[in-house]
């Protein structure tokens, strides 16, 4: 994704939240459900999204930081438009989910939690899948992968980004 692009992309979520927030009565019993809402609809809470919210309830940008933080249901980073999630349960950390994790980590060159450059990935670990019939399971997007091994990781990676290029030279065309 270009850079003009990811900049008109943030001024467009910017906007978005704080017409949103707007909607919301400024009472400090508020921070959680906005926050939620902002989660919900952006996918993640902008260090833009913290700010507004402060400044609409009038309260510390430190004390929404706080409150955010606290929870893990919330994200500060974009998830990829592939969200990599990889297996960590019982069944698949005893059949080495936790390479599988590492060698996702090495071929898309970000750690757990991050979320590359271009937007297009993002890893996390979760606890469990509840498919511990194929062990170790990674899901990328909607999609279970079972019985993964670590050289399967790259040729799902590339497999989605072939389709990404084909999708795009197809645009093309059509505009043609």
């Amino acid at each position: 994704m270009a850079h003009e692009e990811i900049l008109s992309e943030q001024e467009a979520i910017e906007k978005d939240i704080r017409s949103r927030v707007a909607a919301f009565e400024k009472a400090r019993g508020n921070l959680i459900p906005i926050l939620q809402m902002i989660q919900e609809k952006q996918a993640y809470l902008p260090p833009e999204a913290i700010n507004t919210v402060a400044a609409h309830l009038e309260i510390p940008v430190c004390e929404v930081y706080g409150v955010a933080t606290f929870y893990n249901q919330f994200r500060f980073h974009p998830p990829g438009r592939h969200p990599v999630k990889v297996c960590m349960g019982t069944a698949c950390h005893v059949k080495a989910g936790d390479v599988i994790l590492e060698n996702f980590e090495r071929k898309l060159e970000i750690r757990e939690g991050q979320t590359t450059p271009d937007r297009e990935f993002s890893i996390e670990r979760v606890a469990c899948v509840g498919c511990c019939a194929l062990a170790p399971v990674a899901l990328i997007g909607d999609t279970v992968h079972g019985h993964m091994a670590p050289s399967k990781v790259e040729g799902l990676l590339l497999r989605i980004r072939i389709e990404k290029e084909k999708a795009e030279r197809e645009k093309v065309r059509g505009e043609r």
